[in-house]
């Protein structure tokens, strides 16, 4: 299999580089893998998760994302990848003011898809995660979990090859996380993506086999 993310002693630093989140990181994460990321809070779980996206650039160290380099990449080629990932947020980050049907299809909007293939999208991914009935309600309408399926649909929104998930569950009940997992999980075999999920606790109830790297004093380590 593939990498599709590869790390050697990668180092990654806020505040003009001064202060080291993340030191001398070294890991592949291949086509496939479903792996959770889990540390004390201001471990650097999030920060790890943003340099995966090119929201934060390495300071030391090589990343490479989809065959990338992550410190020398350019905007175009950056947005490019971006087309290719599909993210998920703790907070939603939905358009409050945009049905949630146009929230679904945001990524194809940018990308300058067709209206007749944007309408198909919607209706086949809150289909797939069973809101076909909330389409033309808002994101203030539904409920936490609700939003977060949103999300989901959303991030699965251009067949993504690599899903990033910072926290999906951490503001739900147990039901609206069991749900979250699963639509994860399918979506892991459906579209043989690989999934990085930033997270505090695994879930207990998980059917897909996994890694587990654990974020600590600024190092990092697999559990086997």
């Amino acid at each position: 299999m593939p990498n599709v993310i590869t790390a050697n002693r990668l180092t990654l630093a806020y505040d003009n580089g001064e202060k080291e989140i993340i030191r001398n990181a070294s890991f592949k994460i291949k086509k496939g893998d479903f792996v959770f990321i889990t540390g004390p809070s201001g471990s650097g779980k999030s920060t790890l998760l943003k340099s995966f996206y090119g929201q934060l650039v390495p300071k030391s160290g090589d990343l490479m994302v989809g065959g990338l380099d992550m410190s020398t990449i350019s905007y175009k080629k950056l947005q490019k990848l971006r087309t290719h990932l599909g993210i998920i947020f703790q907070d939603y980050k939905l358009i409050n003011e945009w049905t949630v049907a146009k929230n679904v299809i945001l990524p194809l909007i940018i990308a300058g898809y067709n209206l007749d293939m944007q309408q198909t999208q919607a209706q086949r991914l809150l289909k797939h995660v069973k809101l076909e009935d909330k389409a033309d309600m808002y994101p203030r309408q539904l409920s936490g979990g609700e939003q977060q399926r949103v999300g989901v649909a959303r991030a699965l929104s251009k067949t993504p090859f690599l899903i990033l998930a910072d926290e999906p569950t951490g503001n739900l009940d147990e039901y609206s996380s069991n749900v979250i997992w699963d639509l994860m999980e399918n979506a892991r075999e459906q579209l043989d993506a690989t999934v990085v999920v930033v997270t505090h606790r695994i879930p207990t109830i998980f059917n897909t086999p996994y890694r587990h790297l654990i974020l600590e004093n600024g190092g990092l380590h697999e559990v086997r």
